[in-house]
């Protein structure tokens, strides 16, 4: 059997135990990642006790309990709170997704949080998410049409706008990215099924003129090709949408073009 030695930097310690103050006796524990690189520390897994009775019910509001009430150093992301903006995506019970939206009656037993796997690290839950959002870039993920008046409406039809759905709905959360050992191994060259999936968006939108040079900048054997059709990201992505699909029909189209 294969044995693997961590860096001794990278071993996670158990962390602090903040016991209950209210004297409930509807008690859920929560174990979250801590890692602050300002102190050179190692990472740590603190374990808060929370008062379940007075917690709304996702896990993001079992967070905020902690922050506003008993830890105000814990550190993550959150905005809209609606699963909009893909913010606070996050590792929770062993699966990707977004604290926002997921219940936290579905997790039994102790919850585990932590940040989104494959991810430098920036503090606590927050993952680096820079190399996933120069790559969205660099599929350049606007409306390439030089032919269309500014002043009027750039039209399409009920069937080609039908074409975008299961497409455009994608917040760009990286729960998908970072639910796929191809891109954990390949990240810095494979281009992951969240920025392949936003390529496509705009491969298949009919408005747009550069569907050949398009294609030509994803046709490649690592920003492509990496992908083995594994299905971590359909399973990941918290909006229910379908990477792998898409990925599948850029290959299908670079093969029948």
């Amino acid at each position: 059997m294969v044995q693997i030695s961590l860096p001794k930097n990278s071993k996670i310690q158990k962390g602090k135990y903040y016991k209950d103050k209210t004297g409930s006796k509807n008690l859920r524990k929560v174990n979250v990642y801590r890692w602050d690189p300002s102190t050179g520390e190692n990472p740590r897994i603190d374990t808060y006790e929370v008062d379940m009775n007075n917690c709304p019910s996702k896990v993001l509001d079992v967070l905020n309990k902690i922050k506003n009430e008993i830890d105000p150093s814990i550190a993550y992301r959150r905005s809209c709170a609606h699963g909009v903006c893909g913010s606070c995506a996050m590792n929770m019970d062993g699966k990707n997704g977004l604290a926002c939206t997921k219940p936290h009656s579905e997790i039994k037993g102790d919850i585990n949080i932590y940040p989104l796997p494959h991810l430098k690290v920036l503090k606590d839950l927050i993952g680096d998410l820079s190399t996933l959002y120069r790559q969205y870039e660099s599929i350049e993920p606007w409306l390439k049409n030089s032919n269309n008046p500014t002043k009027t409406e750039n039209l399409q039809s009920k069937e080609d706008r039908a074409k975008l759905d299961g497409l455009y709905e994608c917040i760009m959360c990286a729960c998908c990215s970072t639910s796929c050992p191809s891109y954990w191994w390949n990240g810095d060259k494979y281009l992951g099924p969240a920025v392949l999936l936003q390529a496509y968006r705009w491969i298949i939108d009919s408005r747009d003129e550069e569907r050949k040079e398009r294609l030509k900048k994803v046709a490649d054997e690592l920003k492509l090709y990496r992908c083995h059709t594994i299905m971590n990201c359909t399973n990941a992505c918290p909006k229910g949408l379908n990477p792998a699909k898409a990925i599948a029909s850029i290959k299908k189209m670079l093969a029948t073009s």
